[in-house]
């Protein structure tokens, strides 16, 4: 079992920063790549970012590349995103999650670990 806490969510205004922390603990975290996906009321939850197991490898979603970085720091067991240049359309929930190998990062069934979520919300 891995759990997850995200922090670092909050009320921003568009083309402010903020930047999302997500705390690891129970099984090795460097065995896991991490990803952080959000969801907005009304919508499916997306992909946002996600970091291989040692953080040499890392995949944006078109909607965020140059914006958003994700990073981890595997000695603190918690991996970040930065979001700079945030818009009224970034609001949503913020989602951490654990990846479990073998598939794609921008899929949610191939997570197997979740946090419960930060809020997100960029006012215009």
């Amino acid at each position: 079992q891995v759990a997850l806490v995200e922090s670092g969510g909050g009320l921003v205004q568009a083309g402010g920063s903020l930047r999302l922390s997500c705390a690891a603990s129970g099984r090795t975290f460097s065995n896991y790549g991490m990803g952080w996906f959000r969801q907005a009321p009304g919508k499916e939850r997306e992909f946002v970012a996600a970091i291989n197991w040692s953080g040499g490898s890392t995949y944006y979603a078109d909607f965020v590349k140059g914006r958003f970085t994700i990073s981890r720091d595997n000695a603190k067991n918690t991996v970040y995103l930065q979001m700079n240049s945030l818009k009224p359309e970034d609001t949503a929930n913020y989602y951490c999650a654990a990846h479990l190998g073998g598939g794609s990062y921008y899929y949610t069934g191939h997570y197997g670990y979740w946090g419960q979520g930060a809020q997100v919300t960029v006012s215009s």
